[in-house]
């Protein structure tokens, strides 16, 4: 496969995935937590780089570190996706700014104060896998699919 075929395929993995997160934090109204905020960055950069290649990078020139970029920044999101994940089901701790208790009052002032959101409490889950588990298996499964795509002989 060519390799501006792989970077616009992972463009279009990542605005996939960036679509879906907008829709359920606008229409669904999941708020994101801070490392939800972490996977989108590469997705958006992943699109960046598809317009890019779309663009009309050659196919002998740029377009294969494009497409080897691309898959890393699909690649970057799944990973921390999955580390996301592995917080959820508190297999390893996550970052403190985000985890742990939220609920702290120093007085009746705080009684009504709006908690920030968690990143070791899944908002959603369908057959036991939350929003970050989906965008591991699909950001990496997206990711070593192009890989294997951009290593195939034409």
């Amino acid at each position: 496969m060519n390799p501006r075929t792989v970077a616009l395929g992972l463009g279009g993995v990542a605005l996939a995935l960036i679509l879906g997160a907008l829709c359920f934090q606008y229409l669904a109204h999941f708020a994101p937590c801070e490392m939800c905020h972490w996977q989108r960055w590469p997705l958006f950069a992943a699109i960046a780089v598809a317009i890019v290649a779309g663009a009309g990078a050659k196919d002998g020139g740029i377009a294969p570190l494009l497409a080897i970029l691309a898959i890393l920044l699909v690649a970057a999101s799944g990973a921390v996706g999955a580390y996301q994940a592995g917080v959820e089901w508190h297999w390893w701790p996550g970052p403190a700014e985000c985890t742990g208790p939220r609920f702290v009052l120093s007085g009746l002032q705080d009684l009504n104060a709006p908690g920030a959101v968690r990143c070791d409490v899944a908002a959603w889950r369908l057959l036991g896998i939350s929003l970050a588990g989906y965008n591991a298996l699909i950001s990496l499964g997206s990711a070593a699919f192009g890989a294997v795509m951009l290593m195939r002989k034409r």
